[in-house]
């Protein structure tokens, strides 16, 4: 009975970060093997640059979220296999002018750093146009401080502080091509106490620049044993390795060597990641490999320390170049709480799940939560393609394969009004129903090469009998309550529809997953109508549910 009771109390308090929101278990990815182990992925979706601390026993992730908003999510872990998302440290991108009204693909919160400092959460990023940015945050599920410019000018990625011994703070950076037509460096200069500006000029620390270190970017920067360490990746995101490097002193010189890299297994990459040293004195790396149109999911692999070298995954016989695991034992921890990232949403709460994103800075006219049971997504006015529209409310992809499923009623106001459930990526296709005259059509859009200009091309599917009416309305108003599918198994998407929720026919033609610009695919609802006066027809969502 008392150890029964000692159990009960361990499994409270090991939990108590997570109370006062429901614990999510996937259908679909669960890396938690139940017996001690885990499989990677231990994060199966595109959390991408991903980086990780320890503060006690629990800790924290975040990663890039480029132009999606809110950004910057933040996760929490008991054991570094099982994680879950408590929050976002950014609801808007700064300058507002640049990520409001259309998706600036690919732009905004590029590579973050999070650190713990002073009793405090901080998150540094670079945002290739605009500069390095800071937020901090005495709790990390929030609220975060508005972001504070650190260092304003272009080409400045992947940053990461380190607040020394001493009290000084150094940063370490890579550069972007795109930006400066130069890169394959690694810079460190020193920022002020408080970590709000610079006060010292870059110095490259690394240049790989003509050697097999070429692309060398998303350095991270620790402090172990009296040396300074830098660890990043190198030789390309789908082909490059890991990179440790130390020295007696921030500016270097430095010494490196190769620590991790694919060899003889199926886990390419391994990019970019952080270190995190826990409580049990064990040390971990965490990582992502590039899974193509699935994004960059997050590995974790053990490191051993050899002659005063981190080998990270399977210690070689010989070398400091070790190789990722697939399988392994968890690290110590006391918790035995299996949770994964949230994916599915019943739109009953007064706000969304922590899952979704938008598209572009978040408008009111985009849509809101209701206290009817349902989410309301407005249509937006353009007659532009769907790969320029701000509203479209997505999520990440969460397993190889799965189904995802959304029952919704739609009400439109105007002809040619629309809405529906969508694959998101540089190729996308989307099941909608759409108002036609005085009835709705099944219509499938779908568009390749967006990013390039490409044209969407619609194919009637079905005529669908309008299943409600209100001539009462201000303005005559039809609705069509619906079920729409789409199911996913290796990068493959089928469409399928239905009007009771048990019986779905297939719809449409087969659709091949792309990535989007720098994140994975995303699935999710978009509503839209042509650019006017007419008022704006809406989805309300019911629920949208993953599984398998």
């Amino acid at each position: 009975m008392i150890s029964m009771l000692r159990r009960m109390i361990l499994a409270f308090i090991v939990s108590w970060p997570m109370l006062g929101a429901a614990q999510y278990r996937s259908q679909v990815w669960c890396p938690d093997n139940g017996d001690g182990t885990y499989t990677n992925p231990v994060i199966n979706a595109d959390y991408s640059d991903p980086d990780v601390i320890a503060v006690g026993d629990d800790y924290y992730l975040t990663a890039s979220s480029f132009n999606c908003t809110p950004g910057l999510p933040v996760l929490h872990s008991k054991d570094l296999v099982n994680w879950e998302i408590i929050g976002h440290a950014v609801r808007r991108l700064t300058p507002d002018s640049l990520f409001s009204g259309a998706p600036a693909h690919g732009n905004g919160v590029w590579a973050p750093a999070i650190r713990y400092h002073n009793g405090e959460y901080y998150i540094y990023w670079g945002d290739p146009d605009n500069g390095v940015f800071m937020v901090k945050a005495k709790n990390p599920a929030g609220p975060w401080d508005e972001p504070v410019l650190v260092i304003k000018g272009k080409g400045m990625i992947d940053t990461c502080p380190l607040w020394d011994d001493d009290g000084r703070c150094y940063l370490v950076n890579g550069w972007a091509n795109s930006r400066n037509r130069f890169a394959s460096v690694i810079t460190v200069r020193e920022l002020s106490a408080d970590g709000t500006r610079a006060i010292g000029d870059p110095t490259i620390v690394f240049d790989g620049n003509g050697t097999e270190y070429r692309t060398c970017e998303g350095p991270k920067f620790y402090k172990r044993d009296g040396w300074y360490w830098v660890m990043f990746p190198a030789g390309g995101v789908p082909t490059g390795f890991q990179v440790a490097m130390r020295s007696r002193s921030p500016f270097g010189p430095y010494e490196a060597k190769k620590v991790l890299a694919q060899g003889h297994t199926n886990i390419n990459g391994p990019h970019q990641g952080g270190w995190v040293h826990t409580a049990q004195g064990e040390d971990w790396f965490m990582h992502f490999q590039d899974k193509g149109a699935y994004g960059r999911v997050v590995h974790l692999q053990p490191v051993t320390w050899k002659d005063n070298w981190p080998v990270m995954g399977r210690v070689p016989k010989s070398g400091y170049c070790g190789e990722p695991y697939t399988t392994y034992r968890k690290p110590k921890s006391s918790s035995m709480t299996i949770v994964n990232p949230q994916e599915s949403d019943e739109f009953d709460a007064p706000t969304l799940g922590q899952q979704w994103q938008w598209h572009a800075n978040y408008d009111q006219s985009f849509g809101m939560p209701t206290s009817l049971g349902c989410f309301r997504l407005y249509t937006w006015k353009s007659n532009r393609p769907i790969w320029h529209t701000p509203n479209l409310l997505l999520q990440k992809t969460p397993a190889d394969n799965f189904t995802a499923t959304t029952k919704f009623k739609f009400v439109a106001k105007a002809e040619n009004q629309y809405g529906g459930i969508i694959m998101m990526g540089l190729d996308y296709s989307a099941l909608v129903v759409k108002r036609v005259g005085d009835h709705f059509e099944l219509q499938q859009i779908t568009c390749k090469n967006a990013d390039k200009g490409g044209a969407e091309t619609v194919t009637t599917l079905a005529r669908l009998d309008k299943t409600g009416q209100d001539e009462n309305d201000y303005q005559f108003a039809i609705h069509e309550e619906i079920y729409l599918r789409m199911q996913v198994a290796a990068g493959q998407v089928t469409f399928s529809y239905s009007h009771d929720g048990q019986k779905f026919k297939p719809a449409g033609s087969p659709f091949t997953m792309r990535e989007g610009k720098w994140i994975g695919a995303k699935i999710g609802l978009v509503a839209q109508e042509p650019a006017g006066t007419t008022n704006r027809g809406w989805i309300d969502a019911d629920w949208f549910r993953v599984g398998k």
